[in-house]
């Protein structure tokens, strides 16, 4: 990865690539797509932590720094900040790597709030770290 003001904090949990699908006519990529990206990475990694199903109950703040335009990759970097009986927040950080570029620059970052459920789908505690 080329040197950059700031690096990505977190494990990179998903890449993909931003399709003219998911783009308005101008070939900037809507916001939802990139926070859906990013609410899929936060389930992968909270449900690892968790060891079973989890549900987005919140997400704070987001704020789109820069575009993502289409041939861009997606970077979507996470980190379990904090855990509490049957919640986690994780740290989330899209970052765009530019089409046929090492560059990487950060879109947007936010923390998501992610409930661990049963079975039955009520919140269940999150097990202790392995």
């Amino acid at each position: 990865m080329p040197e950059t003001s700031i690096a990505p904090q977190g494990e990179l949990t998903l890449r993909t690539q931003a399709m003219p699908r998911d783009a308005n006519a101008a070939g900037d990529i809507f916001g939802g797509w990139v926070m859906a990206q990013m609410d899929l990475a936060s389930g992968i990694r909270a449900a690892e932590r968790a060891r079973g199903r989890v549900v987005t109950a919140a997400v704070k703040e987001m704020a789109f720094e820069k575009p993502v335009k289409i041939g861009d990759t997606l970077c979507i970097y996470t980190h379990v900040a904090n855990v509490g009986r049957t919640s986690m927040v994780l740290k989330v950080e899209a970052w765009a790597q530019r089409y046929l570029s090492d560059v990487m620059e950060m879109v947007t970052s936010a923390d998501f709030i992610m409930v661990a459920l049963d079975a039955t789908g009520r919140p269940t505690p999150v097990p202790p770290e392995s």
